[in-house]
């Protein structure tokens, strides 16, 4: 089956890779799973294999907890947690302090994937925001317990963690499942586990028929999920906020499905009949050919063929079915296959804001090491540029999640429209070659020495501009770009004087005076790469 455009054949096989794996395609792989692997970790998963390499980032490893900062935080102390803390009574106060914990969640959120280990963490845990699309409540410590909660199941059993996001707190405000009850049933939640959480619609063949589901199934399963309620809101004496069972407030009917479920009937279940439900949800092998086609537009190409829905989404479906619905089979049979590696889809997705930001920061060991109000002020201000860019981590625009992952047929070229890409390249020069972000006399931006430090030969120029473009680009440049890149990195002069520049550099890195001609020329030559089209890409 021929590539479109350069007569090769393009491998659709989900047996393992077995060609060549060098730093190519080791940097394809983390680029894909991290927000900005180093050249090291190039190097070190060149060095540990594939396999190897595949079972370091499919762990999740242990975080800990959004701290106090803000002054307006009056209850819990100054570097503790507030997660199990009360609000105070005052109405006035009670906003001052949830406004404080927005901004430490976000701040530790965003911490988190400048921090972060080789693990594919945090790229997982952002499928599942953006998966099930809710955005903060009004009370950080329900939004902290669900955002935790999609991180702690990111690689576990999908199914399961279906039901748990159906009673969490944070869900239950966001789709009006608390409010759901006999009296006055609300469709919200029953509609979007369908359509967009679980089945999907599929092509309308009837009225209120959508292939997979019909209206019918969204009215019972909105019966079906009546009767839970969240207590603990902004409360000054409970220390969480939780979600109940009341039998009362439940529709004690039996539940007919349609035709697309085998008409099962559901007889009353009380709190557990949400789970019985979803489980006959989840006997339809669609479920798991609708996730792992957005797991495929996530991590490897938007372009869903005939041939991709053939050969690849029907395997790593068949998977999920044979690991009753877990994920992490799914995505190590993913990583580990010919087709991941395929030439045509390196560089197919362009960067969203946080992969773009993050890669300008973790690639060059750029991480918030001032004192905690500082961190988290940093990482606040970072997630402004992502929300500037069309990305705010705490707020999808829709329960959808953002257009990017999931509308046709532009997906994530979605992320360079005429409003964001100018942003993007200004953004770029203001994090390299300007003082960046600004929290009173720190600065926050590209930490071009320790960059230029970790490469694999600094004293060597072109090896420098080979390392530049391996971290920042899938498919490399053109020479005439290198020959610009470099001529940057020189200033035009003979290699010779880079060696002594560099060198004196490396002899007194302390004094400024030799330092910073270094930083500056690097500095210089980022942000040309970075105003580069392959650089948004990944």
């Amino acid at each position: 089956m021929p590539d479109q455009g350069n007569g090769n054949e393009i491998s659709y096989l989900m047996t393992p890779y077995t060609g060549p794996w060098t730093k190519v395609e080791a940097a394809h792989l983390l680029r894909r799973t991290m927000f900005g692997p180093t050249n090291q970790q190039m190097l070190d998963a060149v060095t540990n294999g594939m396999a190897a390499t595949v079972t370091s980032l499919l762990q999740m490893p242990a975080v800990g907890q959004p701290l106090t900062f803000h002054p307006d935080e009056t209850i819990a102390a100054f570097g503790t947690t507030w997660i199990n803390s009360v609000y105070p009574t005052d109405t006035l106060i009670s906003q001052q302090v949830e406004t404080a914990r927005l901004f430490s969640l976000a701040g530790y959120q965003y911490e988190r994937m400048n921090k972060e280990p080789l693990s594919i963490g945090e790229k997982m845990t952002l499928f599942w925001v953006n998966h099930f699309g809710a955005t903060a409540t009004f009370d950080s410590r329900a939004s902290y317990d669900y955002y935790e909660l999609l991180r702690s199941q990111a690689l576990g059993n999908f199914k399961q963690l279906v039901k748990d996001v159906t009673i969490n707190p944070n869900m239950l405000l966001f789709l009006n499942g608390a409010s759901n009850n006999v009296f006055s049933p609300n469709e919200n939640f029953a509609r979007e586990l369908l359509e967009l959480f679980t089945i999907g619609k599929g092509p309308q063949i009837g009225i209120g028929d959508y292939t997979n589901y019909t209206e019918q199934d969204v009215a019972e399963g909105a019966k079906i999920l009546t009767g839970y309620w969240v207590d603990g809101l902004r409360s000054d004496t409970i220390t969480n906020v939780t979600s109940s069972f009341n039998a009362l407030l439940h529709d004690a009917t039996t539940k007919t499905l349609s035709a697309h479920f085998g008409n099962a009937s559901i007889p009353n279940g009380g709190a557990t009949e949400y789970s019985n439900y979803i489980d006959i949800i989840f006997q339809q092998n669609e479920v798991a050919k609708f996730i792992c086609r957005k797991l495929y537009r996530y991590f490897v190409n938007y372009d869903l063929t005939a041939t991709v829905e053939t050969l690849v989404i029907t395997e790593m479906a068949n998977t999920m079915i044979a690991n009753n619905y877990d994920v992490l089979p799914v995505l190590t049979e993913l990583f580990s296959s010919d087709h991941f590696y395929d030439v045509s889809v390196r560089g197919a997705l362009i960067k969203g804001p946080l992969d773009l930001l993050y890669s300008m920061f973790n690639a060059t060991s750029t991480q918030t090491n001032f004192d905690l109000a500082t961190d988290y002020e940093m990482q606040n201000n970072v997630y402004w540029l992502s929300e500037t860019l069309g990305q705010s981590y705490l707020e999808p625009p829709n329960v959808a999640g953002w257009p990017a992952y999931y509308q046709e047929p532009s997906y994530s070229k979605l992320w360079v429209n005429a409003t964001h890409l100018k942003s993007r390249f200004d953004i770029a020069t203001w994090l390299t070659i300007l003082p960046g972000i600004t929290v009173n006399t720190d600065f926050f931006k590209v930490d071009a020495l320790t960059f230029l430090d970790n490469l694999s030969d600094p004293i060597n120029p072109n090896t420098v501009i080979d390392d530049m473009i391996d971290v920042f680009t899938p498919k490399s440049v053109n020479a005439t770009q290198k020959i610009i890149l470099k001529a940057i990195l020189t200033n035009s002069l003979p290699d010779s004087e880079w060696i002594i520049q560099y060198s004196q550099y490396i002899g007194d890195p302390n004094n400024s005076a030799v330092s910073d001609p270094v930083r500056q020329r690097v500095e210089l030559t980022l942000n040309r790469l970075f105003q580069m089209p392959e650089f948004h890409t990944m």
